[in-house]
């Protein structure tokens, strides 16, 4: 009986992610990003409406989502970023960031509104890059000088979080912790060693060349491995898979080499077409609706200190090399947080020192940036649209 609910759950659960999707398609103008859709289709599964399952029925799939969540993240971000002068801006904002939440979240556990201090400071300065990614990239903003800025930005935002998470948040101590990031590091940098190690004229890169495509999806498959072993180890030591998944991304475009386009359009596919979206959806079926409605002000407060703590150091940050605009599109863009603040309030929940209607709010916090700041970044944008061709009289153009 309970395989049975679990594949209804899953079935609700694909229903949404195809309406979402079509719905997108059929409005193509709707200012509404397809995660905030996954979101609210996932509200009205979940026990706050209809109650047609529980998050937790899809727990496994939903963790791969967001494993490829944060692997297609690492994917995305160019690590020589963060030796040119984006990086570096993007390492000083965050650091701002990070001293304007301490005091602000301590000023509030002073008065007794938060109880888990540092989950909640880190909340604050995290960055959704993984679920900005498909708005970004579609809307043309991840081009040009800008989007060098918000990749920086938005992966030193949910980078260096996870780094914090990993170490003083981590259910076994500072020690296990260091230890697994050093394991962490070992593990690309021995991937990166093998990488120089396969020559492209040997029989092994021939054979991984061969079966890249058709049947056999060799480097599609292995990077599916990879995301689910560090699941699966991160499971057993009760640490968090995003770092790994993160850094995973961020050595397999390297290790692939002038595969990366492909492997890159074969991850988005596998991830956006379906683990993504089931972890999106199992998010709103988390949601505390209840908590909200009993205590609307928290959401407020959250969303108001993401926009000022994390999004208000860029305008000062940025200020000599982009203009006002950018700025405020950069700001918006730095100010977006889903994932993260999801692994933090399970994380701050399942130790009991955060509140649960805190957990919601900042939940619901980060629903409302996704809702609103890409939506707004796009529309700052002034970039002339491209010209449409102009045929030939007499039919198309053709060589002379």
């Amino acid at each position: 009986m309970d395989d049975v609910v679990v594949i209804d759950t899953l079935a609700a659960v694909t229903a949404v992610s195809v309406l979402a999707a079509v719905l997108v398609g059929l409005f193509p103008r709707l200012p509404v990003p397809q995660v905030v859709l996954l979101l609210a289709g996932g509200m009205l599964l979940g026990p706050s409406a209809l109650d047609v399952g529980t998050a937790q029925d899809v727990r496994v799939l939903a963790d791969v989502g967001l494993g490829f969540v944060f692997l297609l993240a690492g994917y995305e971000l160019d690590p020589r970023l963060f030796r040119e002068d984006a990086g570096r801006r993007a390492l000083l904002g965050w650091t701002v960031s990070l001293l304007l939440a301490l005091g602000v979240v301590g000023l509030l556990h002073a008065g007794g509104v938060v109880e888990a201090f540092l989950p909640v400071a880190l909340g604050l300065t995290t960055t959704a890059l993984g679920t900005l990614l498909p708005v970004l990239r579609e809307k043309g903003l991840l081009a040009g000088r800008l989007g060098r800025y918000l990749l920086a930005a938005g992966g030193v935002g949910e980078l260096l979080p996870v780094l914090a998470i990993a170490v003083f948040l981590g259910s076994q101590g500072r020690v296990a912790a260091l230890v697994s990031l050093g394991a962490v590091a070992a593990l690309a940098l021995t991937l990166g060693l093998l990488r120089r190690g396969v020559r492209d004229g040997s029989r092994l890169a021939r054979a991984v060349v061969a079966g890249q495509d058709a049947t056999a999806q060799i480097t599609l498959r292995a990077t599916v491995l990879l995301l689910i072993t560090l699941i699966a180890v991160t499971e057993q030591f009760h640490l968090d898979a995003v770092l790994g998944a993160f850094l995973a991304g961020m050595v397999l475009r390297r290790w692939v080499g002038g595969a990366a386009p492909q492997l890159e359009a074969k991850l988005d596919a596998v991830g956006y077409g379906f683990f993504v979206p089931v972890f999106f959806v199992a998010s709103g079926m988390a949601l505390d609706l209840g908590s909200i409605a009993d205590a609307p002000l928290r959401l407020v407060l959250f969303f108001v200190l993401m926009l000022a703590v994390r999004g208000g150091p860029a305008l000062l940050v940025y200020r000599r090399v982009l203009p006002l605009r950018q700025r405020a599109q950069t700001a918006l863009v730095s100010a977006t947080a889903l994932p993260v603040l999801v692994a933090l309030t399970e994380i701050g929940l399942r130790s009991g020192h955060m509140l649960p209607e805190n957990a919601a709010a900042l939940v619901g916090a980060g629903v409302v940036t996704v809702l609103l700041f890409p939506a707004l970044a796009v529309a700052l944008d002034r970039r002339p649209a491209a010209p449409a061709p102009v045929p030939a009289a007499g039919g198309p153009a053709g060589p002379a």
